[in-house]
């Protein structure tokens, strides 16, 4: 079992290791840094798991796979969704842990209570796909959300049909099947206050991530 006093001197040593990483590596890319910090968080939960090599093996191993990159290619298709997507409400952010998403409102992605994809979202998700096929390390995510009108039993299948409709067309656009895992969250993460028709609809919405792991990971 970990003490308060084992808990501490992990954190000591890994907080150490952080900066070492951090502000030592002065030789290292991007790249290499962001795959090393994540194999570093995952060690540090490893260690705090369990004291045995086994546990911080597997930890590390979880943070590895966990770590993206946010290279050259991520910034410019950044821009190029910046580009795509003005004027349509479409917010493009770059997350904590180096994705790239996008926030698509439901007034441009889909009909309240459908999900086949309207016109104007299309000239995005052409977007989107291009240059995909170049891009092999590169992976996609996308997820449906609902507001709180009506059931779980319809606003479930709901998110999940319309996050399918938004792959279904990128596939069609030369995009893997396999490069694209897909989710639906219904009415369960809104980001505005659902009593109000303005909060509502910015609830109903789809979000798409793109990810890039650094090669060989």
């Amino acid at each position: 079992m970990t003490t308060p006093h084992t808990f501490l001197t992990h954190l000591g040593v890994a907080t150490c290791a952080v900066a070492v990483l951090l502000t030592g590596c002065a030789t290292a890319t991007q790249e290499q840094k962001g795959a090393g910090t994540g194999a570093l968080i995952g060690a540090v939960a490893g260690q705090v798991l369990g004291r045995d090599s086994k546990s911080t093996a597997i930890g590390a191993g979880l943070g590895a796979l966990g770590g993206y990159i946010w290279s050259k290619n991520m910034e410019d298709k950044k821009r190029a969704m910046e580009q795509a997507t003005a004027g349509t409400g479409t917010v493009v952010t770059q997350t904590a842990d180096n994705q790239l998403k996008l926030s698509i409102p439901n007034d441009i992605s889909f009909a309240t209570g459908r999900h086949d994809i309207q016109p104007r979202l299309m000239p995005i998700l052409d977007q989107f796909a291009q240059g995909l096929n170049q891009q092999p390390s590169m992976e996609v995510r996308i997820v449906g959300h609902t507001d709180n009108t009506g059931s779980d039993a319809i606003n479930n299948p709901l998110s999940v049909n319309r996050a399918q409709s938004a792959r279904d067309y990128l596939v069609g656009r030369g995009v893997s099947v396999n490069r694209i895992a897909i989710d639906g969250r219904g009415e369960r993460e809104p980001i505005a206050d659902n009593s109000t028709e303005a909060g509502r609809a910015r609830n109903r919405r789809i979000e798409i991530f793109l990810a890039e792991r650094a090669t060989g990971r």
